[in-house]
């Protein structure tokens, strides 16, 4: 990775691991900082929601993340008098042609970053553990980054840093960016415990309705250990020893029968809701928690820190390998309100969970998250019902014209814009470098046998669809729409 590298991201956690997997997926050289001597090791996230598996499945990790974890299991209220009740907490639903992932999936944060590491290591690089980056400054060309290592002090030249350091972040913090929010008057412990006596079967929860004596205990799929979340008062100590553990689950739960064995990992912590002023002061930029804090609620936050980075990972390659800079712009544009909405979302489910409500349902899916009001989003006709600028690009199976099953992902997989005629000749389509065209009918290479894409995407005849490396829908044109559209990819990419 040598000396000189074009991006440094600081913080080697889901924000900082997704940014540096896309920028290797496109050549770019980068160092991934992270001033821990080794790998977080709790579960302190553990829920991939299906617009993350799409993105993942983009990278190249979603089969070994539904490998490593696994589906939630049903929400077990245990009562006073030993009877219980099962519900079902996160709706999912059946997968779709145009939604291939409905389910949330359980992973534990450890074994999510794992493999992002692994698919990392796949592609060339690693996490430099034990390095922090103690000062920068910038000018109109690079930063220089001032790092502490083990082997002493480095100075360290860029063209951009990537504040990817959670939620104390270091980064914003030099800055000077606020963090204007508000604190929830809620502590909370979340501890991974190997915990005997309770079936791995649900999440098990005690004094549901009593925020004073309130404790979960869910399974972690993927390993043998329980997660314990429970609220705990705002002032005093918390005894997170094994022994200290084990007294709070044999209180709350009332069950002299349940023994902790041992804790790997635990964390007192109070909740927060807060959204930095900036993602970005020149060339130094703010992704997941560094950006925003929130309570852990509906399972939002590696998820939309994730999405942050996938965001921002091929607009800075795209810059870097000679798009216009205003490309750059587009990434608080868009992610900024994401977070906003994501916060009020967060603290709402907070508010009906201490009321006892832990249902969850669409909303927190991510899948109608979108980008409407971008400027990568070139305006057009009003299509009313049907796909529109801004909006995630659904999937769709066809049939290549060999005559083998295709979807659409698969067609969009890589680090290209994608370009997809409906029923017109190809001919009409501009060609470019880092642009992947298809034609979608009777005489193209992808036949729409079933009719999904035509469902899922509304397309008319003559109709063309532009596709951005993030599975956004860019652009929607006609026959006539093909100069403004070869003009807005002109406006954004090399």
């Amino acid at each position: 990775m040598g000396n000189t590298p074009d991006v440094m991201i600081c913080g080697a956690g889901a924000a900082g691991l997704t940014l540096a997997i896309e920028l290797a997926r496109r050549g770019v050289a980068f160092r991934l900082l992270e001033q821990r001597e080794q790998p977080f090791h709790g579960s302190r996230g553990k829920g991939i929601q299906p617009r993350s598996q799409e993105i993942f499945e983009d990278m190249g990790i979603v089969e070994r993340l539904f490998a490593a974890g696994g589906p939630y299991p049903v929400s077990r209220s245990h009562r006073a008098d030993g009877s219980s009740t099962d519900a079902i907490v996160l709706e999912g639903a059946p997968a779709t042609p145009a939604e291939p992932y409905r389910q949330p999936l359980m992973v534990p944060q450890f074994l999510t970053e794992a493999v992002m590491r692994e698919r990392l290591a796949e592609l060339g690089h690693h996490v430099e553990f034990g390095h922090a980056v103690v000062g920068f400054e910038q000018d109109g060309d690079s930063v220089s980054v001032h790092l502490a290592t083990p082997s002493g002090e480095q100075t360290v030249r860029a063209r951009y840093l990537i504040g990817a350091d959670g939620g104390r972040s270091f980064v914003r913090q030099a800055l000077d960016i606020g963090f204007p929010g508000r604190t929830l008057g809620v502590r909370a412990v979340v501890a991974d415990i190997d915990l005997r006596g309770l079936p791995r079967d649900a999440w098990h929860t005690f004094n549901a309705d009593d925020m004073a004596r309130r404790i979960s205990l869910c399974p972690l799929m993927g390993t043998a250990l329980f997660q314990l979340q429970a609220p705990v008062p705002l002032e005093g100590e918390v005894d997170l020893s094994v022994d200290g553990l084990a007294a709070m689950v044999r209180e709350r739960t009332g069950r002299a029968d349940l023994t902790v064995e041992d804790v790997s990992w635990a964390s007192a912590y109070v909740m927060n809701a807060r959204l930095a002023d900036r993602y970005r002061v020149g060339r130094v930029f703010l992704v997941g928690d560094a950006a925003h804090t929130h309570p852990p609620t509906g399972g939002q936050g590696l998820n939309t820190s994730a999405q942050d980075a996938y965001n921002l990972g091929w607009k800075l390659a795209s810059v870097l390998q000679g798009a216009p800079a205003a490309l750059l712009e587009t990434y608080e544009e868009e992610r900024r309100p994401i977070a906003a909405s994501m916060l009020g979302l967060a603290t709402r489910l907070l508010d009906d969970a201490q009321r006892g409500d832990n249902r969850r349902g669409r909303e927190v899916q991510q899948l109608d998250l979108g980008y409407r009001e971008s400027t990568l989003s070139l305006p057009g006709a009003l299509r009313e019902g049907c796909i529109r600028p801004g909006d995630r690009a659904p999937d769709a199976p066809l049939l290549g014209a060999g005559g083998q099953p295709v979807r659409l992902f698969e067609v969009f997989r890589g680090t290209h814009w994608t370009l997809l005629g409906y029923a017109t000749d190809r001919a009409t389509g501009p060609v470019r470098s880092g642009l992947q065209v298809h034609v979608i009918g009777p005489a193209g290479d992808l036949h729409d046998t079933d009719l999904h894409v035509e469902k899922a995407y509304g397309m008319a005849p003559g109709e063309w669809v532009l596709i951005r490396p993030d599975g956004y829908v860019a652009a929607v044109v006609d026959a006539n729409g093909i100069d403004s559209l070869a003009k807005h990819l002109d406006a954004y990419s090399p």
